[in-house]
């Protein structure tokens, strides 16, 4: 296994360095799938503000998009699914 360095884990750091990004981090592990608008809806958040937070979390390589027709689903990564993991231990 190669150890990852200080700047990658660092930009996985920064996505996660949010509570609204923690939160759809824990829901998108519960269920998978889900759009923007579930998302916002299941937190009781803008659905703007839950879509830059979700763009973060794409780039910090935690999400992953799935296009379907005109709908995008979210799920986690390999690497979100080890932040959830590191969240749950943490708690």
């Amino acid at each position: 296994m190669i150890m990852k360095n200080s700047k990658q884990l660092e930009k996985h750091f920064k996505g996660i360095a949010n509570h609204w990004r923690v939160e759809i981090l824990l829901l998108v592990s519960k269920t998978d799938n889900l759009t923007v608008e579930n998302i916002a809806n299941i937190l009781e958040c803008n659905v703007k503000t839950i879509s830059e937070h979700i763009k973060k979390l794409t780039t910090a390589g935690l999400l992953y998009k799935t296009y379907k027709g005109r709908e995008v689903w979210h799920s986690l990564s390999p690497y979100g699914k080890k932040f959830v993991k590191f969240i749950k231990d943490f708690s």
